[in-house]
């Protein structure tokens, strides 16, 4: 099926009839499922199908005329036999068309420089299949592809080779990243029908065309977070914040958390009860000396009265994750001075840091890493057994992490993006300052592991910066009234 929209239809797409009420999609849409896609006109939550058009135009500014992006969906991957994993998407082709299903390729067409009409979406997807929707549900088809999605040109995967071929051939620039070795190619051939010398690597890079990078173009646009991002990002935020609170209050209640097992899945439950689709990554859950481990997720260990917890876990709402680090006292009388005096270096260091989080500041990510270890250094010097420390034996002995990441679409959002470029107004990132004191540390505090992570906002000014996470407790005498058993 090749259909292409006319001009005038391409301009109003967003304002599109409702499809009949017998099709049903692959994904939810605000006609399926209005208590996730809430407002019409959006195609994920909180996104509307104007602002992917608008990404995808902003692309085209960056391609030259006679010029291809080529980005390849991801297919579905199995854990054992068939039994399979959760489905995610490429999150560039996500980012682009909040397309949410397996097997399929968008191009990006730019043909000259007329603007909008000179932009057109190719979107190669699987057709619907009555047979094998009996076992895995409905799904969107070349129909979704272009009523719901926007498509100006559609095609069955199947016919993918010849398709790209062709667009090749009428093309002069191909915008793209190799994202498949051999081995996962042979896998593609399931959908794309491949013969052994006609693969996707195969047909780009033996087309003679002149090649660049797409994900560094698109890296570019995804580090600035619109409005409607920020949005999303913040309901996330609010959720997970809200369930950490919780499970801090679960300390003094009558029926406590006991292991970080169930402290985790206590987590999860209270990320999709308060609206969140599931948890953004295998939490951290450590109790004590775990937490020295910097990626613990064993998370099968028991929590110990008296002893520090340490999570790092956070929701995800309509793609886009929170990242939020936090560590009590598993009991209801509060921190152990030793406890204290760790957590509150952090806090602090933490909290001077977020207050630089500013474009008009000039700084990068990698001037207030800097500026992290300094002022852990001089926090550390504070306490018994660290008067002697250097910013050197800080990092390298008590907080061998960075400060943070960008994060979005990804946990770790486009990692192609510098620490060393300065900060910009709706950067989205973490600052996660953090001490972890090794067995043949200090003797006061051995054992003693944690960061405070909060996702923040960076402002133009100091004054406009938005900590993201402020609903979750982290002063000493907020996360103190909490584990009483108080919420």
């Amino acid at each position: 099926m090749k259909t292409q929209l006319s001009i005038f239809s391409k301009r109003f797409l967003f304002t599109r009839s409702r499809l009949s009420s017998a099709f049903a999609a692959g994904q939810p849409t605000y006609e399926t499922r209005p208590h996730i896609i809430t407002q019409p006109g959006d195609l994920t939550p909180g996104i509307s199908a104007m602002e992917y058009y608008q990404r995808r135009l902003e692309l085209s500014t960056k391609l030259p005329p006679k010029s291809l992006a080529i980005i390849v969906g991801n297919p579905i991957q199995f854990s054992s036999g068939s039994v399979f994993y959760d489905f995610q998407q490429d999150n560039d082709l996500y980012y682009l068309t909040g397309w949410l299903e397996p097997d399929s390729i968008v191009v990006i067409e730019k043909k000259g420089e007329n603007g909008p009409d000179d932009v057109v979406l190719h979107m190669l997807v699987p057709e619907k299949n009555p047979k094998k929707e009996l076992w895995e549900g409905p799904k969107s088809g070349l129909e979704g592809a272009y009523n719901i999605f926007n498509a100006d040109l559609v095609e069955d995967i199947k016919n993918a080779p010849n398709y790209l071929k062709n667009l090749i051939k009428e093309n002069d620039n191909i915008y793209w990243d190799k994202k498949f070795d051999s081995k996962q190619s042979d896998g593609l051939k399931q959908f794309f029908t491949f013969s052994t010398n006609d693969n996707i690597n195969d047909i780009i890079t033996k087309s003679n065309k002149r090649m660049g990078k797409l994900s560094s173009l698109v890296a570019e646009m995804r580090v600035i977070k619109s409005d409607a991002e920020v949005q999303m990002m913040q309901k996330a935020c609010d959720i997970s914040s809200r369930a950490i609170n919780r499970a801090m209050a679960k300390v003094g209640s009558e029926d406590p958390l006991l292991s970080e097992n169930e402290l985790a899945k206590y987590l999860e439950y209270q990320f999709v009860r308060g609206g969140c689709e599931k948890h953004a990554y295998i939490p951290v859950v450590a109790n004590g000396s775990n937490a020295l481990c910097l990626h613990y997720t064993r998370n099968d260990d028991v929590l110990r009265e008296g002893d520090l917890v340490f999570i790092d876990a956070g929701g995800k709402l309509g793609g886009y994750c929170a990242d939020i680090s936090r560590a009590w006292p598993n009991s209801p009388e509060g921190f152990s001075e030793p406890q204290k005096d760790i957590y509150q270096a952090v806090l602090n260091t933490n909290k001077q840091c977020i207050e630089v989080c500013a474009e008009s500041l000039g700084l990068s990510f990698h001037d207030i890493h800097e500026m992290s270890v300094s002022t852990l250094r001089s926090e550390l010097r504070n306490l018994p057994g660290f008067a002697n420390v250097t910013s050197s034996e800080v990092s390298r002995m008590y907080y061998p992490h960075y400060i943070g990441h960008n994060v979005g679409l990804d946990l770790h959002d486009v990692p192609s993006i510098s620490n060393f470029s300065k900060l910009r107004k709706n950067q989205v990132i973490t600052i996660e300052p953090g001490l972890y004191i090794p067995n043949d540390g200090p003797k006061h505090y051995r054992g003693i592991g944690l960061r405070v992570e909060d996702n923040v906002v960076v402002g133009a000014t100091p004054k406009d910066i938005i900590n993201l996470t402020r609903e979750c407790k982290k002063e000493v005498a907020d996360v103190e009234e909490l584990v009483k058993g108080s919420i």
